[in-house]
């Protein structure tokens, strides 16, 4: 269950009047996610250049990168559909979306204060989430061809070439979503790294960037 279908006066917290924003298995669940991801995108790298595959080195040498890369993208891909069963109501695009989108140059050049009120994820959030779920079924299916070539006859070939592309294509997709995420949710966006560690927000940081969020949760 996430946190906004929580009844109304559950989040509101405790000695500091904090908010709670992700529960502990929402944020367990989502470090998984990014671990699991990290040593994918690192063996990734390793196994797509050889350039680049000196990063093997960093996980033991390209054995052991090529015996975990799979169960790892397999955790990975779990949790993120995971999140799919515990987020999806949140991450449906809203009328607010729509709203927020129009307005979205008060975003870029940080003026939250013009921004019309939005719930518990913004639209980019939202995006992001989509495109990464999509993405990790993507390399989930290529993934297992990749893993078993073998089990594919030679006649068809060709599922084995465009499993690669596919793989490939989502691998760099995810990769850019995933600094951009970072980079959102440590240097621009300040209170949101630490919300996904403590799962706690201020009051102050509820009301200026999730609104409608905040006055579902605190009931007015």
């Amino acid at each position: 269950m996430s946190v906004s279908q929580v009844t109304p006066a559950a989040p509101v917290a405790h000695r500091r009047r904090a908010i709670l924003r992700y529960t502990l298995h929402e944020r367990v669940n989502h470090w998984i996610a990014g671990l699991t991801y990290i040593y994918c995108l690192v063996t990734g790298l390793a196994f797509w250049s050889p350039y680049m595959f000196w990063l093997a080195a960093l996980v033991g040498g390209g054995a052991v990168a090529r015996f975990w890369h799979p169960w790892l993208g397999l955790v990975f891909t779990a949790s993120v559909f995971w999140m799919y069963k515990i987020w999806r109501r949140d991450m449906l695009m809203s009328d607010a979306d729509r709203a927020w989108s129009k307005s979205i140059q008060y975003y870029i050049r940080n003026e939250d204060e013009n921004l019309p009120p939005i719930g518990r994820f913004n639209l980019g959030q939202k995006q992001f989430f989509w495109i990464m779920f999509y993405a990790a079924a993507v390399l989930l299916i290529t993934g297992a061809v990749l893993w078993f070539p073998e089990r594919i006859p030679w006649s068809l070939r060709a599922l084995r070439y465009a499993a690669i592309l596919l793989h490939v294509a989502a691998a760099l997709i995810t990769i850019g979503l995933f600094i951009i995420h970072v980079y959102m949710g440590t240097a621009v966006v300040r209170g949101g790294f630490t919300s996904i560690i403590r799962g706690e927000v201020s009051p102050a940081w509820a009301r200026t960037h999730h609104r409608l969020w905040y006055d579902r949760v605190t009931g007015r």
